[in-house]
């Protein structure tokens, strides 16, 4: 049986995560507030920031900038794309 949350992200209430897909606190607030839906929004939007920055993920630095946009993304009605994507060029 699914869980059932109010995903504050879609705005909707919606299946919910099945664990914490971040380590600490954050995760268990992405674990109570977001969905599956949206956590995959995140994914997606995540790998295209790995993409166009060409983050390597052994950097703390890249970490911590996915980390922020992780949070603006999810908490904070931020949908920014990254600085000079362009869909075209793919």
């Amino acid at each position: 049986m699914s869980r059932k949350i109010y995903c504050i992200k879609l705005r909707m209430e919606s299946e919910g995560l099945d664990f914490p897909p971040y380590p600490g606190p954050l995760g268990q607030k992405i674990y109570a507030q977001i969905s599956k839906a949206a956590w995959q929004q995140w994914l997606s939007r995540q790998t295209m920031f790995i993409n166009e920055y060409r983050l390597n993920l052994l950097d703390p630095k890249a970490r911590e900038f996915l980390a922020k946009e992780m949070e603006k993304f999810l908490f904070e009605d931020k949908d920014e794309l990254p600085a000079g994507y362009n869909p075209e060029k793919n």
